[in-house]
């Protein structure tokens, strides 16, 4: 029961961090000024949070105790990442010296949003740069990125997830499906 406990309050943390990413960050757009401009209508905003933990890997969990979060704005098509992940069981993959096979050179960092649904691994869809701390097991992510229809559309029936790769597990150690709030 205290291994439930402990799962619950990592889940918690990992949302009320994310929500916090969210709302300490500077909005990245500013609104227009002109009079014309004024009267235009300001573009929807949508929030996303992500809870990364390790059930949420498929096929099986990460044998981890590894917790992030992230979080996300949506403005028309444009998407802003911002995440954090602490206690990962090894250091961040390094494709440059652990490629796929065959390779992808769009994987430029070992933490990248995919497109699929909850129960499957979908293709890769862009690369977070990534800053981590001085162990290499912690640190922090974000992203800006312009998303294509189909992407809004995954996005908006949860089907756009962030992915943490490490030496450990290599197939990916936290996973996040982006949720609106």
């Amino acid at each position: 029961m205290n291994k439930v406990k402990r799962n619950l309050f990592y889940i918690l943390l990992g949302t009320l961090t994310g929500l916090l990413l969210i709302a300490s960050s500077n909005f990245p757009f500013s609104l227009p000024l002109s009079p014309a401009a004024a009267q235009e209508t300001p573009p929807q905003i949508t929030r996303y949070v992500a809870a990364l933990t390790r059930s949420d890997i498929v096929p099986t969990p990460a044998s981890t105790s590894a917790f992030g979060a992230a979080g996300a704005i949506l403005v028309g098509d444009r998407l802003v990442v911002r995440g954090d992940f602490s206690n990962l069981a090894g250091e961040l993959r390094d494709y440059a010296t652990d490629p796929l096979d065959p390779p992808n050179p769009n994987i430029t960092s070992a933490v990248h949003i995919h497109q699929g649904a909850p129960d499957v691994n979908g293709p890769f869809q862009y690369a977070l740069t990534v800053s981590p701390d001085s162990t290499g097991r912690a640190g922090r992510f974000s992203g800006d990125y312009t998303l294509t229809p189909e992407q809004l559309q995954a996005l908006a029936n949860g089907e756009l997830y962030v992915d943490i790769h490490t030496t450990r597990n290599r197939g990916g150690e936290l996973r996040g499906i982006f949720q609106p709030y």
